[in-house]
Formats: structure tokens, C-alpha cells, sequence
């Protein structure tokens, strides 16, 4: 099985949101956004572990920015995973564990704006567990959402001028990355109570969540909306639907949307 291969099962083992659209997107745009979910999924991993305290976590996330910033064209698998100790290389879950071949994973041309994507955002979650993300204001949760997934919805924007010269508003792509994070947050609200982190603003509920990750979907909207027919649509449709849908049943009391749902939802969208 070869790295491209290899990688859409890894996807399929840990997304079932993502590995859709992305299996769907042509030869090199498939490599860079698998590329860069992989990536960022790797670091997502270690924010979200759920032995490693917040300075171990912080420093191994640091370690990885460090390696991907000094990242070059020559660079090996075992490049990116410097400095990380085999005790803690270890703990970490596959998709962490390999993150040196999904950031080879994409083409020459742009792997340097996903090296440079993913070092940014795992230093930004290094701040946030030194933090223990707290998280007191609505601005506060601005700054976490634009952290992990507003700017990959700038990176996305990237992703899509590269391959085909696909042109976007910005501050709607932010926004798209917003309402996905605001969805992820009160699916796992629960969850994430129970390893001691809570990413509502103080005096929140999950009315005001509910609001406030409808508000950047709006967002979301105008910017699936204004994309050409192509790839860049394709693949954002699918998140977007699954997205509403997941708020639609959270505000009638379900947990979330059953594989039932979201096969009939994605076989609406690719009809």
C-alpha cells in the first residue's frame, strides 16, 4: 500500500467527516488536504491526550513546531519527530506517531504552507495548555477557535488558489473553520467536563454555544456559497451539511447524528 493509500485509512479510521470529501478530491489537492488534516490531527492528538499533563503536552507540541519550521526540502520522516523522547513518542497515538510521513506526504510545491500551518497552530495549543484553556470571554473563545480551526480555513484558501486558482473571502474562510470548531465544542461538551476542560465563556450554555457556532456557519455559508463548481465546493459542502445537521439534533437533545444520518446526508449533498 503506498503513503497516499495508506493515509486515506488512516482517515477513515479517525474521521468520518473529513475522510468523504477528502477521498473525493483529485490527484495532488487529495495529497496536500490529507497532507495537512493528518498533519494536524497528529497535533490534535497530544492536545487532547488523555494522560500527558499540560507541560509535557506543551513541550512535545513545541517540539514539533521547532521540527516543522526547520523542515526542508531534503527532509526524512524522522526529521519531524526530533527531540521527541521514545518514552513520550511511545504514549502517542498512531496517526501522532507517523506525522514525519504525513507532512511528505504533500507535493513539493506546497508542503512548506502545511509545515508552516501546522508549527503555527501546534504553538498556539502549546499556549493553551500551559493556559489549561481557560477560556473567561467570548473573545477568549474567539482566540481558541481562530487557534486550531480558523486558520485552516485560511489554509484551505491556500489549498484551493494552489491547485486551481480558486480565489476566497478570507474572513469567511475563518469563519467556516469557527462554526466547525463551535460544533466539535458542544458535541464534546461532556467529554471534555470530564478531563477537566471546558471551552464555554464564563456564564455560557449551550444555548449561547448553540449561537454563537450559528453565527460563524452563517459564514460558512457565504463562503461554500461563492466557491466555483470544482473541487474546493465538493469538498466543503460535505463538512458544512454534516455541521448544521449536528446542531439541528444537539437542539433537539441528541448526542449526535447517527451513521444513518450522515450517509443519508452526504448521498443528499453527492447526488
Amino acid at each position: 500500500m503506498n503513503l497516499r493509500d495508506n493515509a486515506l485509512t488512516i482517515l477513515q479510521q479517525t474521521s468520518r467527516t473529513f475522510h468523504i470529501p477528502i477521498s473525493r478530491l483529485p490527484s495532488q489537492l487529495q495529497e496536500a488536504v490529507a497532507s495537512a488534516y493528518l498533519c494536524m490531527r497528529a497535533i490534535d492528538e497530544i492536545e487532547d491526550h488523555p494522560t500527558l499533563d499540560n507541560f509535557t503536552k506543551a513541550k512535545l507540541l513545541r517540539t514539533i513546531s521547532l521540527n516543522l519550521q526547520a523542515a526542508v526540502e531534503s527532509s526524512t520522516i524522522d526529521d519531524f519527530s526530533l527531540n521527541l523522547s521514545p518514552h513520550h513518542k511511545n504514549l502517542l497515538p498512531e496517526v501522532t506517531q507517523r506525522i514525519g510521513e504525513w507532512a511528505l506526504l504533500a507535493p513539493p510545491s506546497i508542503a512548506p504552507r502545511v509545515w508552516d500551518a501546522t508549527a503555527a497552530m501546534a504553538d498556539r495549543m502549546a499556549y493553551w495548555a500551559e493556559t489549561n484553556w481557560e477560556i473567561m470571554t467570548e473573545s477568549d473563545l474567539d482566540k481558541y477557535t481562530f487557534s486550531v480551526a480558523g486558520a485552516v480555513g485560511l489554509l484551505l484558501s491556500d489549498l484551493w488558489a494552489w491547485h486551481d486558482g480558486t480565489r476566497t473571502n478570507r474572513l469567511h474562510a475563518i469563519g467556516f473553520g469557527r462554526g466547525l470548531q463551535a460544533v466539535n465544542i458542544l458535541r464534546n461538551y461532556r467529554d471534555d467536563r470530564v478531563r477537566g476542560v471546558n471551552f464555554f465563556p464564563q456564564g455560557w450554555q449551550s444555548k449561547d454555544m448553540l449561537l454563537y457556532a450559528r453565527r460563524n456557519l452563517i459564514l460558512a455559508d457565504y463562503y461554500t456559497e461563492s466557491l466555483p463548481k470544482g473541487a474546493a465546493l465538493d469538498f466543503c459542502r460535505i463538512p458544512l451539511a454534516l455541521a448544521h445537521g449536528t446542531l439541528d439534533v444537539l437542539a433537539l437533545g441528541k448526542e449526535k447524528l447517527s451513521r444513518s444520518d450522515v450517509m443519508a446526508l452526504v448521498q443528499k449533498i453527492t447526488a
